[in-house]
């Protein structure tokens, strides 16, 4: 069994690069517990991770957070300031813990270095993100986009995505979970490992077999139709009565998806038992040197594009600025800036604000909206820093 510590080959250049895992599923898949497990994995091996939790609705973890999204962004009190539901109030809270991404990623950065004042510590090699069972949320969201591309544009980023072994034994219910998996992993642009998980409660051979033999699922197929688990006429000699239609999609999306079933690692665990751990961390590794190989080019690629834009929308700016003030000063009748009321451009000044119900308004606004921010993000100068920093106090004992 390789070791989890050590390089790949054609990854030497990489023997200690940290990397991110972030565990995605559906509600019920038992992603929780597998974040406990694989955590309590690391710590068994004397190689502590990271752990950042991005569910603010979780009521109790069954795991220390060194970045905890509850500890920044009080999940009740968003629902309360911005009249939303359970879904929306984990969206918006996902949003503000957003703002804070800078923060986060220099502590990650800090912590994945070498420190000189404190040589003895050892650099983390896992950073491991939990996130909401809402999957929709996190993945499809804004917030979530800037998450997963800030924590790639600094780490090798791998997307473990956690099945639910025994719902998943109906062709039907397989299929609908490879094309969630697709759908991420073409979302996220981001190497991806399927995990099966509650291998205790049923074997998910059967699920890997599927995915490598064309004619097995079509076996299993034809058996849920022959049994009616599509539909159709329940009992008696009606079964597959309706079917047609279903039988047909999943025999056309098992053809469709051969060529997504080459680019993934399938992995069979049990979160209660503890087993298929070590196989998941050499997927882990694997997958860490396919980002540095395939997935980190394209990044830099586009973060290239993105800090040439930028620029040239600066200079844009700033000839568009230097013009202004080009033509103000050559003009002999410019106003001092005191004496400006009201241009063109619908610049007013202060002795005008008074006078003027728009301005007024909009401030107004303004003003509620960051009062309802400031009152649901529970920090201030001293408690901003404070989950953040739970983790180096813990180190120091």
């Amino acid at each position: 069994m390789t070791s989890t510590s050590a390089p790949l080959p054609g990854q030497s250049g990489h023997p200690s690069q940290p990397v991110a895992v972030v565990c995605v599923g559906m509600a019920g898949s038992g992603k929780t517990t597998f974040m406990q497990q694989i955590n309590a994995h690391l710590h068994r091996k004397k190689d502590p991770p990271y752990v950042i939790n991005l569910d603010p609705a979780v009521l109790h973890a069954p795991f220390e957070s060194n970045i905890d999204i509850r500890d920044s962004v009080n999940y009740k009190e968003v629902m309360k300031q911005y009249n939303l539901g359970p879904n929306g109030g984990i969206l918006t809270s996902l949003n503000l813990f957003a703002t804070k991404i800078d923060q986060v990623l220099g502590l990650l950065e800090k912590r994945t270095t070498p420190d000189p004042e404190n040589p003895a510590r050892k650099p983390i090699n896992h950073i491991l993100v939990d996130t909401p069972g809402q999957i929709e949320v996190f993945v499809w969201s804004a917030s979530g986009t800037i998450l997963l591309e800030s924590l790639a544009s600094s780490f090798p980023t791998v997307i473990a995505y956690i099945i639910d072994t025994p719902r998943s034994s109906s062709t039907s219910t397989f299929m609908s979970n490879m094309l969630y998996a697709c759908s991420i992993l073409y979302k996220t642009k981001l190497p991806m490992i399927l995990v099966f998980n509650k291998a205790d409660v049923k074997d998910p051979s059967f699920a890997k077999e599927w995915m490598t033999d064309y004619d097995a699922f079509q076996n299993a197929l034809s058996q849920d139709e022959n049994s009616n688990a599509f539909g159709g006429q329940e009992g008696g000699e009606g079964g597959g009565v309706g079917s047609g239609y279903m039988g047909s999609l999943l025999n056309s999306m098992s053809m469709v998806l051969e060529e997504f079933y080459e680019h993934l690692s399938v992995v069979g665990v049990s979160s209660l038992m503890g087993t298929g751990i070590d196989e998941f961390f050499e997927a882990v590794q694997e997958k860490a040197g396919e980002f540095r190989r395939d997935y980190q080019p394209e990044l830099e690629k586009k973060r290239e594009e993105r800090e040439e834009s930028k620029k040239k929308a600066r200079e844009k700016e700033l000839d568009k600025m230097m013009k202004g003030m080009s033509m103000a000063s050559g003009s002999p009748s410019a106003p001092a800036l005191s004496d400006i009321k009201e241009d063109d451009n619908g610049l007013v000044s202060e002795s005008d604000s008074d006078d003027d119900d728009d301005i007024d308004d909009d401030e107004m606004d303004r003003e509620g909206l960051q009062a309802r921010y400031e009152a649901a993000t529970t920090q201030d100068s001293t408690m901003a820093d404070a989950s953040f920093a739970k983790y180096l106090y813990t180190q120091q004992q």
